[in-house]
């Protein structure tokens, strides 16, 4: 049972990437503001498998994953706020 609940761990951080990698390549727009979430809430899913089975390749890999989602959405809202952001 417990292997079970890890699999649909990752199967569902599998999917929040899958629908993010989607979303990035559709022909519409969508912000970056609701991309990089779905792609650190797979990351943080499939890091959780990889401790699970204990493969340090994957763990180390979907770390900088998370990361550099984070920093992804860091940037996103710092160049947000620029933008606004009125000087007299």
């Amino acid at each position: 049972m417990e292997e079970l609940i890890y699999k649909i761990i990752s199967i569902i951080g599998v999917i929040f990437i899958i629908t993010a990698t989607l979303l990035i390549s559709s022909k519409k727009r969508f912000r970056k503001k609701y991309i990089y979430p779905f792609l650190i809430i797979g990351g943080i899913c499939l890091e959780i498998y990889s401790i699970y089975i204990n493969n340090l390749t994957f763990i180390i890999l979907q770390a900088i994953f998370i990361i550099t989602s984070i920093f992804g959405l860091i940037k996103y809202y710092e160049h947000k706020h620029k933008k606004w952001d009125i000087n007299f």
